[in-house]
């Protein structure tokens, strides 16, 4: 397990896996790694084509939480896992039914002219396109 530090002293832990470009993958309300399965699978399955960060939203998992709750720490601690992966993560997905943080953070995302992808289907083809465009592959 990695941790990152937000910015207001919230740690949140994540997992990172796999090669490539990289791609945040946001958890629902009520999840966290250790029981979230399906997110974990889609992880190694993505893992394949990118480098994948699957972390524990604040308050949940292992990561700490901070008070008062604000929208806002969640874009943060998003903003922290984006410097983990380099400053400029090349996609993000948001697994199916899980509307916050999605919704808002999309938004904070896009307003950065970051690309994102939030249908797997069309996640995993650039992967599989990206992996048969690199050499010795």
């Amino acid at each position: 397990m990695n941790r990152i530090t937000s910015k207001d002293g919230t740690k949140i832990a994540f997992d990172r896996s796999g090669k490539g470009a990289a791609l945040i993958l946001v958890g629902g309300a009520f999840q966290y790694r250790a029981i979230d399965e399906r997110t974990a699978q889609l992880a190694s399955l993505l893992a394949q084509h990118f480098t994948v960060y699957n972390y524990d939203r604040r308050g949940r998992g292992g990561s700490t939480d901070t008070q008062p709750y604000a929208i806002e720490r969640e874009i943060e601690d998003l903003n922290g896992l984006i410097n983990e992966a380099g400053g400029r993560p090349m996609y993000s997905a948001c697994p199916p039914a899980r509307p916050w943080p999605c919704g808002r953070w999309h938004t904070a995302w896009r307003s950065r002219n970051w690309p994102c992808m939030s249908r797997l289907s069309a996640i995993l083809e650039f992967g599989v396109r990206q992996q048969r465009a690199t050499p010795g592959n």
